[in-house]
């Protein structure tokens, strides 16, 4: 089978804070070495993408001498935290901006979905941009026109199919823009985190039009989630991200379980810095005065420590809970938009507690997420794998049977009767 794509030694820096170098000497000293075919002097102090790190240089490689082979047909997933440079890789391959060193060797035409309006002009109209992406991947209209009424079925926004797509909410832009790629001719799909937008319903359509698309079609699918359970489901092979650099490459099983054994442990949490709002999240502690210990059908109290440079009023704070063997949350809370919370957090240092009253989950293997937003307006930190945390096995009376996942998911609290005669 050939490669459709081949990276090689990809790198990619970026200068934080001020455009340029910040003095006239030293963009000079750039622009003369770059004209003599050098590499840039100011990249070799450049520093790995360590969020938990406080770094010295103003260079960052969010990309960090990255070697794979993808061959033609196969659908890979690429997993890893925020920041890991999972988009940075995608807008690289899709050729939205280029490598700082190394190079990109792929065959065939690339259809992307990278963000909400990627590839759609908000003035156009829906119908207009269908034929404007067709046009770019180098499509005639003839061909665009058999897969027309297929796309607008799919996407379902036939009422407002000659509506400019500025006037669309981002459910229903990420619904066609997705329809789109995947329906054009292409012989690579590169779609990322964005179908999260969508609602569930249309999220397991996607999935099935992209295992189609790989399995059915043998078209090249590169696939960005923070949804384990929908890149094991869809991909055969893995990719995992870590500051950069390619930790892991191979059976999507195997990267998987890398990935996951990643994941911090109360043990070793790794500080969160949300540094639109000056926030830094120090722990996050599950049933501290149990030793950490979560059981089955017992209470969960969950302790996040904060510290803040300045007071924020209104805040959300989020927690997402999902399960190995389940496809997106099983239980997510919002202090606002779940109990009409409003949570004030002050300068200094803050403890927020959500307790969860009955954790009437099964066994096994658990992830903790974390959030904060202005609710119902802007998210500032969203990541649903944060803390990995284990429920034991136990048999609970009056139950015969244990509270392993064979027997169900959750447990309602519920009462049987018999009644005899009419």
């Amino acid at each position: 089978m050939s490669t459709a794509i081949k990276v090689e030694n990809v790198s990619k820096a970026y200068m934080l804070g001020q455009i340029s170098t910040g003095t006239l000497s030293r963009d000079i000293e750039r622009w003369w070495a770059l004209a003599r075919g050098k590499e840039d002097p100011f990249l070799k102090i450049g520093e790995t993408n360590d969020r938990t790190q406080k770094g010295n240089s103003d260079v960052v490689w969010s990309l960090k001498d990255v070697n794979f082979e993808i061959e033609q047909g196969t659908a890979v997933g690429i997993v890893g935290k925020n920041g890991a440079g999972k988009s940075t890789l995608l807008k690289i391959l899709s050729q939205v901006t280029s490598p700082t060193t190394g190079r990109i060797g792929i065959k065939g035409r690339i259809a992307s979905l990278l963000e909400v309006g990627t590839g759609f002009h908000p003035e156009l109209t829906g119908r207009e941009n269908i034929f404007l992406n067709g046009a770019m991947l180098g499509m005639r209209k003839k061909e665009i026109l058999r897969k027309f009424d297929e796309i607008v079925s799919f996407a379902g926004v036939e009422r407002y199919i000659d509506t400019p797509v500025k006037r669309y909410s981002s459910g229903m832009y990420v619904r066609l823009a997705f329809a789109v790629a995947a329906h054009l001719e292409s012989e690579i799909l590169i779609v990322d985190e964005v179908l999260a937008v969508g609602d569930a319903e249309f999220q397991k359509k996607c999935l099935g039009k992209m295992g189609e698309v790989s399995s059915g079609q043998g078209r090249t699918v590169l696939f960005v989630s923070h949804n384990i359970n929908a890149v094991k489901q869809l991909c055969t092979r893995g990719l995992f991200l870590e500051n950069g650099m390619v930790k892991m490459e191979g059976k999507v099983t195997d990267v998987i379980e890398a990935y996951s054994n990643k994941i911090a442990t109360q043990n070793d949490f790794n500080p969160i810095k949300i540094q639109e709002i000056g926030v830094v999240v120090t722990n996050i502690f599950l049933n501290r005065k149990n030793e950490g210990v979560v059981n089955p059908c017992e209470p969960l109290e969950i302790e996040i420590e904060l510290e803040s440079d300045r007071d924020i009023e209104k805040i959300g704070i989020q927690i997402m809970i999902s399960h190995d063997d389940v496809s997106g949350s099983v239980f997510e809370s919002n202090s606002k938009t779940i109990k009409n919370l409003d949570l004030i957090v002050k300068k200094g240092k803050n403890k927020a507690t959500c307790l969860i009253h009955n954790f009437n989950l099964c066994s096994g293997n658990y992830w903790l997420g974390f959030g904060m937003d202005m609710p119902f307006v802007l998210m500032y930190y969203r990541e649903p794998y944060v803390m990995r945390f284990e429920v034991p096995e136990l048999m609970l009376p009056p139950r015969l049977l244990t509270t392993s996942s064979v027997y169900g998911h959750i447990f309602f609290d519920h009462d049987w009767s018999i009644s005899y005669g009419d």
